[in-house]
């Protein structure tokens, strides 16, 4: 499969918008989350139509995070318009894949809504922008490859670990103070698992888990899918869009020496073609 990657967003773009109204409880938004499998839902005002030209904010698993299972609050009695982004933050159909790129970048986000006019009639993701970027047979996955050999040069050595004893509620207050979506989960100095932001937003949060009680070690992934450090900038690229994860452990020599996310690569991304982006007028 290969792709043009200078397709526009209105190409690529998820258009079915999966929605809730702002007082939905966030409860009630993450099992939603959980059973589409999706990390934001769109927010509409409480007793409108659900219409596209109603959409007042967004809302996404970190949000979920950061702002209600971190700071304790109840998530039964928490609506999801207390805490959902707004204004949305969006860029017409007709702008290149790699323009989000830098836009989502530059707002620190991971889904961006696309507009037609004045009307929101789409959803990019980082995973959308991935996925594209790996498919295409020239642009910047593929440019990488050429600079960022081996993924040691790419990847973050400061790997963060929590113990598998810890609550989801200590878990999810580390990620926010060090602004990260996973931690690899140790027992007795070992690492036996990984968790991150969607673990704690599908299998804590949504299933009504008492998230001060609830320990990490229950709801983390224990089999890791994890790449050489000396593969490729596209291979691990591959590897994430392939199996759907946003956060791939590096191994040398069959042991763990760092971690590369999602957001790693879409900033590096950003960082080589800021100069062209930052001429382009808004």
């Amino acid at each position: 499969m290969s792709v043009d990657f200078k397709e526009t967003l209105g190409h690529y773009m998820q258009r079915d918008l999966e929605g809730v109204s702002e007082d939905t409880s966030v409860v009630n938004a993450a099992s939603l989350m959980a059973a589409r499998r999706i990390g934001s839902l769109v927010v509409y005002p409480a007793g409108q139509e659900s219409h596209p030209s109603k959409i007042i904010g967004l809302i996404s698993e970190t949000d979920l995070l950061r702002r209600v299972i971190a700071q304790d609050l109840t998530a039964a009695g928490t609506n999801v318009g207390q805490i959902m982004a707004s204004p949305v933050l969006s860029l017409p159909s007709d702008r290149l894949m790699l323009d989000a790129s830098h836009f989502m970048e530059k707002h620190g986000i991971r889904h961006l809504c696309v507009t037609e006019g004045e009307t929101i009639v789409g959803l990019i993701s980082v995973r959308d922008l991935v996925k594209h970027f790996v498919y295409a047979e020239k642009g910047p996955i593929r440019d990488l490859d050429d600079v960022y050999r081996p993924l040691s040069v790419l990847m973050r050595r400061d790997i963060e670990s929590i113990d598998r004893e810890a609550t989801l509620i200590t878990v999810a207050k580390r990620m926010t103070d060090k602004r990260i979506g996973a931690l690899m989960v140790t027992q007795g100095g070992e690492v036996v698992g990984i968790v991150t932001e969607r673990d704690l937003v599908h299998k804590g949060m949504a299933q009504n888990q008492d998230l001060a009680q609830t320990k990490v070690g229950s709801v983390m992934t224990q089999t890791l899918i994890d790449i050489d450090i000396n593969r490729t900038v596209h291979d691990a690229s591959d590897l994430m869009a392939e199996k759907n994860i946003r956060h791939l452990p590096i191994t040398e020599n069959h042991a763990i020496v760092g971690i590369l996310s999602v957001r790693d690569l879409m900033r590096m991304i950003s960082v080589r073609d800021r100069p062209r982006f930052l001429n382009k007028p808004s």
